[in-house]
């Protein structure tokens, strides 16, 4: 179903209903083109496409149908919110702030789009403790999202959870390859002053690559 990787720059691909604002451009690292998510977002595509984000306690999934290659990767803060017990429609609204909604709907667009659950590879990271906070939001993510893929029955094909630095991801969902790198101390400071801003707007390391095939 994907589209051929690209050797030269040329059109980008479409993206799919729903995420036309994601910013998306061309790497001439890596020779794709590459969806950059930030907290709060998700990404699904189709295409020979390259996602990418940074994590500190936040945690994203990376999740592809083997068969098919369409995937996508997700950016959450916090587990879930009570407003969408009692409010539906404000959990849309913020669906992919919370892993309760980020999971469900990036998963219902990947079978929407040609995916099929029985074929479904995942693959988790981030969760690090960086914060200065008494909650352990990174932990918190960490069981929120195992317990979520154990009582819907997905199974996790390789992990980089934990610990107390940053990780930069670039997900491939047609190949499932992932590079992950681990953050150095200098670059730590403004990327958790970042998250905690964003941490309490909801409330109203080494470096190196790591190739996960």
């Amino acid at each position: 179903m994907f589209q051929q990787s690209h050797t030269n720059q040329s059109q980008m691909p479409l993206s799919l209903p729903g995420f036309c604002k994601v910013k998306r451009y061309w790497d001439t690292v890596h020779e794709i083109y590459l969806a950059r998510i930030l907290p709060g977002e998700y990404y699904v595509t189709i295409a020979n496409e390259l996602i990418a984000t940074m994590l500190g306690s936040c945690v994203s999934a990376c999740i592809r149908d083997t068969q098919t290659g369409v995937g996508g990767m997700n950016h959450f803060m916090l587990p879930s919110t009570d407003k969408c017990a009692s409010d539906p429609g404000e959990c849309k609204k913020k669906l992919s702030r919370y892993g309760s909604a980020a999971m469900e709907h990036m998963i219902n667009d990947i079978l929407l789009h040609g995916g099929r659950r029985e074929n479904l590879e995942v693959k988790l990271f981030g969760g690090g403790r960086v914060l200065q906070s008494t909650t352990d939001v990174g932990e918190n993510n960490i069981e929120f999202v195992r317990n979520y893929l154990r009582d819907t029955g997905l199974t996790v094909t390789s992990e980089d959870l934990g610990g107390t630095y940053p990780r930069k991801i670039l997900y491939f969902p047609a190949s499932g390859r992932v590079l992950m790198r681990k953050m150095p101390i200098s670059n730590r400071n403004k990327h958790v002053q970042r998250e905690d801003v964003y941490r309490q707007s909801l409330a109203g390391a080494t470096s190196g690559e790591i190739d996960f095939n």
